[in-house]
């Protein structure tokens, strides 16, 4: 079992909703600083409930998504699964809502990977396939915050083994 699975979700086709796809494609680049054996990053596009099943190979899962929470253009969220639940007032996307559904899924299927969320809010969702510029201005941030989730992911899984 890998210890780590980054899925960037949302439509490369309705502007900053496909955030999350576009981080993808920056960690497609530095593929070669990663070690494949403990963490994939998939490009999970509009995410829907049919590929829990890839849950099931890994520990933990770090999504990669919009988060609408009225704040910002480019705001910066890092979610704990338990805050993804409790918190009535985050409005999350309809990738996170199937997500939590296909979580479980996994479960009753014996293998249930512990959820992280890094999310921003967006400016505008509309037709076409480039970022609004407050979100390309963060994206560099965005990817950083996300390298330090991966790294503490990674090293904590490393302890409890």
């Amino acid at each position: 079992m890998k210890k780590l699975l980054v899925i960037g979700v949302g439509n490369t086709l309705m502007i900053d909703e496909g955030f999350g796809v576009h981080a993808i494609y920056e960690f497609w680049k530095e593929r070669d600083d990663w070690d494949e054996t403990l963490v994939d990053f998939v490009d999970g596009g509009t995410f829907t409930q049919d590929i829990f099943y890839l849950f099931e190979e890994f520990e933990n899962i770090l999504v990669l998504d919009i988060v609408r929470a009225n704040q910002e253009p480019g705001t910066i969220f890092s979610l704990e699964e338990d805050q993804l639940r409790k918190e009535e007032k985050q409005m999350l996307s309809l990738h996170d809502v199937d997500l939590l559904d296909s979580l479980g899924m996994a479960q009753m299927r014996g293998h249930r990977p512990y959820l992280r969320v890094i999310g921003i809010e967006p400016k505008e969702i509309n037709w076409g396939t480039e970022l609004t510029p407050e979100l390309k201005k963060a994206l560099p941030d965005y990817l950083e915050i996300t390298r330090k989730h991966i790294r503490e992911i990674l090293a904590t899984s490393d302890q409890t083994t």
